[in-house]
């Protein structure tokens, strides 16, 4: 099927792309941004420019198309929410779906060719309920996001074709979403349960929500609503012990609601609202979850991130073979040209004429006009598939990078795994931990550029 995206670079995006991709559909993306997009995305797609509720639909995305997967919106859990946020939550759903719907109608092909339209949708549309079980038969709540979601789906409900709106609850990841922002906190020992606790939370990981959007795209029965949610909700106080255990760390004192409600206002009823949601539909059309159960799924999620150590995550998709990529990697001195200029890295030499598995690699770099010396050992050599380099001795407690070169699509899904650690420990991490993970995003942000530019980016 020829697919159309939006919000591909977001987190739930990024993986159902993938998907797509791997099960050999085409994919065109609609980007605010087509040049940062291009970059981003871990598949091969064609991207064009849309900038949502305030644009008209390219009419090259139209084109041949099957299907439509939109999960555009402005984030709901970022700042505070004022009376111009609210209507940018409200207006990028509502007016983004309409515009995207009535393009299709008017198109005089895809109103014939499309098929499906795959929209995400949230489990806000229940509002706070207490201790209710809520399936997808279950009435719309009251607050300001239950009629949000609502007129959504209405607009969604306009589609001619088959519809299936995704209520989606919190994505589980390490990469994104609201765990990314509770993950820094739990690691330091400092998360504790939301008020008495006792609000209900319902989660997915990121896995299981990527494939219930490719579920409901390529099953032609699916229609209608599906609880993007995990078969086991928790209540905030258990899933708070859970998380920190996962971590093995402590609980802290508990968050009261009345500070929630000062720091975040209005938003602090996303917080602090139950969701007690149950899958049904997904179940009952035989969608089987790969992470139905909560303390399992945190253990596999939080096992990187144990014992102080943290992890930096990238992935990029060039429009080249492994064997055309791998060459480049194998002259040590091209790091330095993907190295921003900023830490004046520079490469002193390495102990074996050709790099292999053992090879010893020096470097001298400046980090914030600190001169210091690198080593790093090849733990792991495949040429064309991945290579494995362990920090010696340098800036770091631990360093361990993995590169993998995996084929996709006939190209090359670039993917870089770093673990690392801080010196000084939990000291370490409080006084320069924010300032470290800065630092080390420009790094890998200056090497996906330079990478687009060496390989070539997406068309």
């Amino acid at each position: 099927m020829h697919v159309l995206m939006t919000g591909a670079t977001g987190l739930i995006g990024k993986e159902v792309g993938k998907l797509l991709v791997e099960k050999g559909h085409r994919v065109t993306v609609l980007s605010r941004s087509p040049k940062r997009a291009k970059m981003e995305l871990p598949f091969p797609a064609q991207v064009l420019e849309w900038q949502g509720e305030s644009d008209a639909v390219p009419e090259k995305a139209l084109e041949n198309l099957d299907a439509v997967i939109h999960l555009a919106g402005e984030p709901v859990a970022e700042g505070r929410w004022t009376d111009e946020k609210k209507n940018r939550i409200r207006e990028s759903r509502v007016l983004g779906t309409k515009k995207m719907i009535d393009a299709i109608k008017a198109h005089d092909q895809a109103s014939r060719s499309v098929k499906a339209f795959i929209g995400g949708s949230a489990i806000g549309f229940y509002g706070d309920r207490a201790d209710e079980v809520l399936t997808e038969t279950s009435e719309r709540g009251s607050d300001f996001l239950s009629y949000v979601v609502s007129d959504w789906e209405k607009e969604m409900d306009q589609f001619p074709g088959r519809t299936v709106k995704v209520r989606t609850g919190i994505v589980l990841s390490r990469h994104g979403g609201a765990m990314s922002k509770l993950l820094p906190i739990f690691q330091r020992g400092l998360g504790g349960r939301l008020s008495n606790g006792q609000q209900w939370m319902s989660w997915i990981h990121l896995e299981d929500i990527a494939r219930l959007f490719v579920f409901a795209l390529e099953n032609e029965k699916v229609e209608g609503v599906l609880n993007g949610t995990a078969p086991e909700p928790a209540r905030n106080e258990r899933f708070t012990v859970a998380l920190a255990r996962a971590l093995g760390r402590p609980v802290f004192l508990p968050v009261p609601g009345t500070a929630l409600k000062i720091a975040f206002g209005e938003m602090s009823t996303a917080l602090l609202g139950s969701q007690r949601v149950q899958p049904q539909r997904p179940l009952d059309l035989g969608f089987e979850f790969k992470h139905p159960e909560l303390v399992k799924a945190l253990e596999i999620l939080c096992e990187p991130l144990r014992d102080g150590q943290h992890e930096i995550f990238a992935e990029q998709w060039v429009n080249k073979k492994p064997e055309e990529i791998f060459p480049y990697f194998c002259a040590e001195t091209n790091l330095e040209e993907l190295t921003p200029k900023f830490l004046n890295f520079k490469v002193i030499g390495k102990s074996t004429d050709e790099i292999k598995e053992g090879t010893l690699i020096d470097y001298r770099l400046s980090l914030h006009g600190v001169p210091m010396k690198w080593r790093t050992r090849i733990e792991e050599w495949k040429p064309g598939q991945a290579f494995v380099d362990v920090q010696l001795s340098g800036p770091y407690r631990k360093w361990h990078h993995t590169h993998e070169f995996i084929p996709s699509a006939g190209g090359t899904l670039m993917r870089d795994r770093v673990l690392y650690k801080l010196p000084l420990g939990w000291f370490g991490d409080a006084a320069a931990g924010w300032k470290v993970e800065n630092d080390v995003g420009e790094i890998f942000a200056f090497r996906r550029k330079k990478i687009a530019e060496l390989f070539g980016e997406q068309q």
